[in-house]
């Protein structure tokens, strides 16, 4: 590789690399406490990439010692983010993942990413309700003329 191949493909990866950034910064301004607390907005890229907004409904600063964030989910899901002296721990489901190794934060990732494709809690069965009620009753026959051995 040359330089000028190198140089143009410098050029080509900054302006995606800043994209993403000014991204996130703008979605962090609806959130209060990614604002406070700059970590926190950068693990939760770390973890739901630069779109997270899409994925969270709030975020809720839980307990103060030791720093406890519940992150709510748009799908009435959530998971819990704790701040250690080392590390972040992601609480998914009740399983602890010390993101401070990489293959923790990759299970941490898989966690969060099976719990957003859950629908939402079972509570929340009145719209299916609703809509079975309106159906009209529809008679089934079986035909028993088929002999079956054994």
């Amino acid at each position: 590789m040359t330089k000028a191949e190198l140089r143009d493909k410098i050029r080509t990866l900054v302006p995606s690399a800043y994209k993403a950034q000014i991204k996130s910064d703008e979605a962090a301004v609806e959130y209060d406490e990614l604002t406070k607390f700059p970590e926190l907005k950068a693990i939760i890229v770390d973890l739901l990439t630069s779109d997270f907004d899409s994925f969270l409904s709030s975020i809720d600063w839980v307990a103060p010692k030791p720093t406890t964030f519940r992150i709510n989910l748009k799908n009435d899901q959530e998971f819990y983010l704790i701040y250690s002296r080392n590390s972040w721990i992601a609480q998914v489901e009740g399983k602890k993942y010390y993101l401070l190794n990489l293959p923790e934060e990759e299970r941490a990732t898989l966690a969060i990413a099976r719990i957003l494709r859950y629908g939402p809690k079972a509570g929340d069965t009145e719209e299916v309700d609703s809509v079975n009620s309106g159906s009209e009753d529809v008679d089934v026959t079986v035909d028993d003329t088929t002999d079956i051995e054994v």
